[in-house]
């Protein structure tokens, strides 16, 4: 399935019925009176946050959706039946736009979370509402209110408490599969992420935590190159960044150093609160570096960052290091949560090797 993660649609709430304006005519009735009933209320529109959904997909093609109208009144006092309602499941972490304005109505965070985002009109008045002690045959009836009519824009932007970030190739994909239950595609050539993934990561029985995989970035990604930069408002919502940084890139000749420090100058570029997220350094593929030069290699990357942060040293492939950065990356979500009881890191794992 095509991933698309924006949309525009036109939605028409329904038109409230008319008024009817009728008078009470039965045999021995002498005094009959108004009897004229109001016109039914036109459907609403909703929008709801469906958790099984994932994409904007369904709005590609249909693009506009009509509420029926309302009924309208009718005489021996019978209203109009109000017009059928229209729900809409959208994915969660769905924004809905004006498309005319920009101005964002709505924002579905929460699963089964719904907001009208085109409210039925209200039926019009029968004659009989306009009755009175003074007002004993009134001819007065009201015509129905129209529906919302409007045009909104879709986008969506993945709810994940972690995002990967790096360069294509730097083995974000087989990192995601390693610890998660995602499983994306993996390659051993560039792009080959399309779409982003979203993985679950259990640390414990009642524990875990979203992380994110998006297209890899290029320079120049802020401007339009590559594919990454479609995809990274969806780091937006994330509450730590994962940069993975490959230490033995296939092609001689290329810095991974001057591709890190590439990559964080598109994140400023695109948005500055992105760039200011908590950002730790995921050091992968060092299964492809000899044992005995690990640690200098590592030293002199982080010494030419000029990184202070947290260092993780990984293998996404072998799976080396990747359960001590499970560890920390959920005491830090948990952290920002401000869960009530103290998250338990098993003994077992030391704290991250201190490199600078």
């Amino acid at each position: 399935m095509k991933f698309v993660d924006e949309a525009t649609i036109d939605v028409a709430a329904g038109d409230g019925g008319n008024g009817c304006a009728s008078f009470r005519h039965e045999k021995y009735k002498e005094f009959g009176g108004p009897d004229g009933g109001d016109g039914g209320r036109g459907g609403n529109i909703y929008a709801v946050a469906d958790a099984s959904l994932n994409t904007l997909v369904d709005f590609r093609y249909t693009r506009r959706f009509e509420a029926h109208r309302g009924e309208h009144g009718k005489g021996s006092d019978m209203f109009g039946v109000k017009g059928d309602d229209i729900v809409l499941k959208m994915p969660v972490g769905t924004i809905i736009a004006d498309a005319e304005t920009g101005e964002v109505l709505h924002e579905l965070l929460q699963p089964g979370e719904q907001v009208t985002i085109g409210k039925g009109g209200d039926g019009g008045f029968g004659n009989m509402h306009y009755k009175s002690s003074t007002n004993r045959a009134p001819r007065q009836k009201t015509m129905g209110w129209a529906g919302e009519r409007r045009t909104l824009k879709l986008e969506l932007k993945v709810l994940a408490d972690v995002g990967l970030l790096g360069m294509p190739n730097a083995g974000k994909s087989t990192l995601i599969s390693a610890i998660s239950n995602a499983r994306p595609k993996i390659a051993d050539y560039p792009f080959t992420t399309l779409h982003p993934n979203l993985g679950v990561v259990r640390v414990a029985p009642e524990k875990s935590f979203v992380v994110a995989d998006v297209p890899g970035l290029i320079e120049g990604a802020s401007e339009g190159a590559g594919l990454g930069h479609q995809f990274l408002r969806h780091l937006q919502r994330t509450r730590l960044l994962l940069h993975l940084v490959d230490v033995a890139p296939f092609d001689e000749g290329v810095d991974p150093v001057q591709q890190a420090k590439a990559i964080v100058a598109e994140l400023k570029k695109f948005d500055q609160a992105l760039y200011d997220k908590p950002r730790w350094l995921v050091l992968n593929k060092l299964d492809m570096v000899p044992t005995e030069e690990r640690e200098a290699r590592v030293k002199d990357i982080v010494k030419r960052l000029k990184y202070k942060g947290p260092v993780f040293e990984i293998s996404a492939l072998t799976r080396e290091g990747c359960e001590l950065l499970v560890q920390k990356v959920y005491q830090h979500i948990a952290q920002v949560h401000q869960a009530q009881q103290p998250v338990e890191i098993d003994p077992r794992f030391t704290e991250a090797p201190d490199v600078t």
